[in-house]
């Protein structure tokens, strides 16, 4: 009977003690986790088995990509998704740098017309007959005579060393926007300088005679405008006296043929 006994206790620690070790072995290994083939976020991979003895870590951001950007298969789609590459302190600074060295180009500076020798009435107590055209060589004046004691003055050009002349005419024709023939002696003159003078040279803007043109005499010499107003004021011309367009297209409506021109 005790034999008996001490079988069925030994039977039963030995069942209590297998007990412990099959749940033990049943749970020893994580059951399989089952994700839908949708889903691939980084934060599912944390989700998969590691291994034995090791502590799953948390996934930590990359410095060098701030932001995640789903990519999508088309090839236009990807490239404006793409982040544009940014540029450093350094990257800026030495780009001023090499941009502040490149020197400018020089501007070209044209030349002045000085304010004194635009159109204006003055007094006028000389002893010449209203409608009197009155040219002062010496201080690049051009008067036209008035009533009361006034006359209108212009600033003019005159002729350069060696081409001066003094003397009394009158307008004998008017010309609008007229065409320049130099003279054979000028075009020989230039010549020798290295200067090729065109013979003929249609009427216009870049014609050396200006807008109007008021005939001298006899002479070769005329009153008339000039595509270089900077040169009104000085002694610039071969003999002409010329004058601002704008101010030969003033003159030339006051003045008729026959006008009585004094060159002093």
């Amino acid at each position: 009977m005790r034999l008996i006994t001490s079988t069925i206790l030994a039977a039963v620690l030995i069942g209590l003690a297998m007990q412990p070790a099959s749940a033990s072995d049943r749970y020893r290994e994580a059951p399989p986790l089952l994700v839908s083939p949708d889903l691939s976020a980084p934060w599912v991979m944390q989700l998969q088995r590691a291994p034995q003895g090791r502590q799953v870590r948390q996934a930590q951001p990359r410095a060098s990509a701030p932001m995640r950007v789903r990519v999508s298969p088309d090839p236009v789609l990807r490239q404006r998704a793409t982040p544009a590459p940014s540029i450093t302190y350094r990257e800026r600074k030495r780009d001023s740098v090499q941009t502040a060295a490149v020197p400018s180009a020089p501007r070209a500076i044209a030349p002045r017309f000085d304010p004194k020798y635009l159109p204006q009435v003055v007094d006028y107590t000389g002893p010449h007959k209203p409608g009197t055209i009155v040219i002062d060589t010496r201080e690049h004046f051009l008067y036209l005579v008035e009533e009361d004691g006034k006359a209108r003055r212009y600033g003019v050009g005159t002729g350069k060393p060696g081409f001066e002349w003094a003397g009394t005419h009158k307008v004998t024709r008017k010309a609008e926007w007229p065409d320049w023939r130099p003279p054979a002696e000028m075009i020989t003159r230039e010549k020798k300088k290295g200067r090729i003078l065109p013979v003929h040279m249609k009427g216009g803007p870049e014609n050396p005679m200006g807008a109007r043109a008021l005939y001298l005499g006899s002479t070769l010499y005329r009153i008339h405008g000039t595509n270089q107003p900077h040169t009104i004021g000085g002694a610039v011309s071969s003999g002409c006296i010329r004058m601002r367009n704008e101010d030969v297209i003033d003159l030339y409506d006051r003045v008729p043929v026959g006008a009585k021109v004094i060159v002093i």
